[in-house]
């Protein structure tokens, strides 16, 4: 069962601290003045004992608590509380006092190697930024908070690569190296669903390192282009049907010219090859007819 992080009791400091350093000061007094003469009173010598160990006592809850910090106190053993307050404050001094900073730490992954949606084995990875939000599940739940959010944020950045492709010409498919911000929100929200047991969340999270494995870059680079150049490709050919058609329309609807069959399609073959040509075309005037 989870720890639920509550508020522990605890005062401002500054009156605890007046107090007992009053009771150190007059502990020492009682020591100085047991001795009268040769006489030594027993009494004063007790009671400046006891006068000096209460303020010891009563100093010993004072901590000094720093804006995003926290005090976890424990009772022998038993959880009693959370103080967040920042400043001089004092709680029970017979309690344990784990320090817990609240403020937001980032890492940098180390670089592991997985095998993309598509099989292709990449190098992956990411900086984490994230803080406590639960300092009772930080703190009891898991042996090590820093180490479990360390460990977790790599399985679930190896769980992310392994679920997209590395790269994709289909805009509606997230890929790792397209997507960036799409990437970053599912990184947090997987790092989240797995930290959210040590009392964490992060902040922010994003892919520091992408590439192909170096064993097969330079293969993957060369289908990388072969892909590239086949989508634009097939944007050109798209681009150019649908103009070949809007002329053909045009044509038609202004009645400029009556086309036949066979005069079509050798409209359409000039066209395309106009459209679609990677070098510039060379005009050819027609001083005949074409029948």
């Amino acid at each position: 069962m989870a720890m639920k992080e509550r508020n522990a009791v605890s005062f401002s400091g500054w009156l605890a601290l007046l107090v007992g350093l009053g009771a150190l000061a007059a502990g020492v007094y009682f020591f100085a003045t047991a001795k009268h003469g040769n006489t030594v009173r027993p009494s004063e010598i007790g009671l400046g004992a006891g006068v000096f160990l209460g303020g010891i006592i009563l100093l010993s809850g004072c901590a000094v608590i720093g804006p995003n910090e926290a005090r976890v106190l424990t009772f022998f053993g038993k959880y009693t509380g959370s103080v967040k307050e920042s400043g001089l404050r004092w709680m029970n001094p017979f309690t344990a006092k784990t320090k817990v900073s609240l403020r937001a730490r980032n890492f940098e992954t180390a670089k592991i190697k997985v095998n993309d949606l598509d099989g292709n084995p990449i190098e992956i990875g990411a900086v984490i930024t994230w803080k406590v939000t639960e300092t009772a599940q930080a703190v009891f739940d898991v042996e090590s908070f820093g180490s479990f959010v360390a460990v977790q944020a790599e399985s679930a950045m190896r769980t992310l690569a392994m679920h997209h492709p590395y790269d994709t010409h289909d805009d509606d498919k997230v890929s790792l190296r397209g997507h960036s911000d799409k990437v970053a929100e599912l990184l947090a929200i997987e790092v989240n669903e797995r930290i959210s047991a040590a009392g964490c969340k992060v902040v922010d999270a994003r892919i520091a390192h992408l590439a192909y494995a170096p064993e097969i870059a330079q293969a993957m680079l060369q289908r990388q282009q072969a892909g590239a150049i086949i989508a634009a490709r097939q944007r050109i050919v798209e681009g150019a049907v649908s103009m070949v058609e809007m002329a053909l329309d045009q044509l038609s609807k202004r009645g400029i010219v009556e086309l036949d069959p066979e005069r079509k399609a050798s409209m359409v073959s000039n066209l395309l090859v106009v459209l679609c040509g990677e070098r510039s075309t060379q005009p050819v005037i027609n001083t005949g007819s074409l029948h």
